[in-house]
């Protein structure tokens, strides 16, 4: 009788990967977690219990094939488990690293809800990618055959790397263009390397590079190439340039020195990762190292803010969220990361000004509590009045979320409709714009959200793409 793979949660615990201890790896950028042994996989891999109604899949933006691939990892099939991962998302190393499993597929598992402890399914998919580009299982792409027609993606973020990706396995002729200086968007120069370790990311970019996709780096639309001469020289256009205009703060002193945005400062800190030669870094104005942080922000950004600037050597470094711990967007397992790593969280505070005489001295901080909801469902801050208090800073991060550029303005493309967002206004089905032949995809669509949600868009339009080259007509967005 065969040997009974699956179905082993009630015998078998939940185990994650190993952490290392908080003062050891508080120390580097490396990944925090060791990769499983293949025994360890296929034992975790085995706790599924093959539901018939899958809500780990149901409850991904890709719809991964959740189950079969966790089957297939029990039963030692790890290069028929990676084909089947790689079949619904481009980046599966990267999601099984970076995606908030525990408000996604794991949240939902099936057996967390009944008190087993969730499949630890991002680990896992983590270790069948891994597996994979070890043993050489990740081949460039070959399209079957070559089209002529050529598609332009503006911005080399998850979202356009996802639409280059799957438009070159259609054939189609690529060009992917960036302002930055390496292609991977905020993967790349956003995401600390202790939750994606940058060789990963660059591995996947020289796997597009390989299979025929062309990148033009280093290139502003709008100033070192008009994006009618992108428009003019492709048969389709993909616009996925994220969103990278960061969200500010007001009141006293609000502009003094030490004051910085949470995508410089992470920008920089990725940069040097790299050995590149980062002046604001060396100055000292964008690393921690001495200082007393304060971080303003409960987001996942918020928490990479908080987490480099320990690893940078800050003296002390503490996080201002105006609601509580159970009501603060970031993954709560980053949270409970960075406390380990020794972050101290101060919840129900809001800042309301800065001291500062040329460099910030502190943040003039108001406590909160928390009223009525407001139209989300959560329940509103509000001051408690008479209860301010100075929080000392020698280098305050601004991690507040991110608002899309004045793309129209910038492109000189007044016929390209935004929402009173400031989004771009494309379909939802098909990523269309008001433009003809220009489809839109991720962030600058949807707002700031998750890398997989980009990818899924990114996906989805390039099929779009194919329909259009084809002679389909897209529904344009209104």
């Amino acid at each position: 009788m065969a040997q009974q793979r699956m179905l082993k949660f009630v015998s078998v615990s939940k185990e994650m990967p190993e952490k290392r201890e908080a003062n050891v790896r508080a120390q580097d950028f490396n990944e925090i977690y060791r990769e499983f042994a293949l025994a360890k996989a296929e034992e975790q891999a085995g706790r599924c219990s093959q539901c018939g109604v899958p809500y780990c899949q149901s409850h991904c933006p890709l719809h991964n094939n959740i189950p079969d691939w966790l089957r297939m990892t029990a039963e030692g099939r790890l290069q028929e488990a990676y084909e089947l991962s790689q079949s619904t998302n481009t980046f599966p190393e990267i999601c099984g690293r970076i995606c908030p499993q525990d408000r996604l597929c794991e949240g939902n598992c099936v057996i967390e809800q009944s008190g087993h402890g969730t499949v630890t399914i991002g680990a896992i998919e983590k270790f069948i990618t891994d597996t994979a580009f070890d043993n050489g299982w990740v081949k460039a792409i070959r399209p079957a055959r070559e089209r002529s027609e050529s598609v332009g993606i503006i911005g080399a973020g998850p979202g356009g790397l996802a639409a280059a990706d799957a438009l070159r396995r259609a054939g189609v002729q690529v060009t992917v263009y960036d302002r930055y200086d390496r292609a991977g968007g905020l993967m790349t120069y956003g995401i600390p390397g202790f939750k994606l370790e940058k060789d990963v990311v660059m591995d996947r970019i020289r796997q597009l590079e390989d299979g025929g996709v062309e990148f033009v780096l280093n290139c502003n639309v709008g100033e070192d190439i008009t994006f009618d001469a992108i428009h003019g020289k492709h048969d389709a256009v993909v616009i996925a340039t994220g969103v990278y205009k960061s969200r500010d703060l007001g009141g006293p002193n609000a502009g003094a020195t030490g004051i910085v945005r949470a995508i410089d400062y992470l920008t920089a800190s990725n940069r040097k990762s790299f050995g590149d030669d980062v002046p604001e870094f060396d100055s000292g104005e964008l690393d921690a190292s001495g200082k007393r942080v304060v971080v303003i922000g409960g987001g996942d950004t918020a928490m990479d803010c908080v987490r480099t600037a320990i690893r940078q050597g800050a003296q002390s470094v503490k996080c201002l969220y105006r609601r509580d711990r159970a009501n603060m967007p970031g993954s709560q397992r980053e949270v409970a990361n960075a406390e380990e790593e020794g972050v101290e969280f101060v919840w129900l505070t809001a800042p309301k000004g800065f001291a500062a005489s040329g460099a910030v001295e502190g943040v003039m901080v108001e406590k909160m509590r928390l009223g009525a909801p407001d139209a989300t469902g959560r329940q509103a801050p509000e001051v408690i009045e008479g209860a301010d208090y100075l929080e000392e800073a020698d280098l305050v991060i601004k991690a507040l979320g991110f608002e899309p550029e004045d793309l129209p303005k910038l492109w000189g493309v007044d016929d390209l409709t935004v929402t009173r967002w400031g989004t771009i206004r494309a379909d939802f089905g098909t990523h269309a714009t008001s433009l003809p032949g220009v489809f839109a995809v991720g962030d600058i669509v949807r707002g700031a959200s998750l890398v997989v949600w980009a990818i899924r868009d990114g996906r989805e339009a390039a099929e779009s793409v194919l329909d259009y080259l084809s002679g389909a007509e897209a529904v344009a967005a209104e």
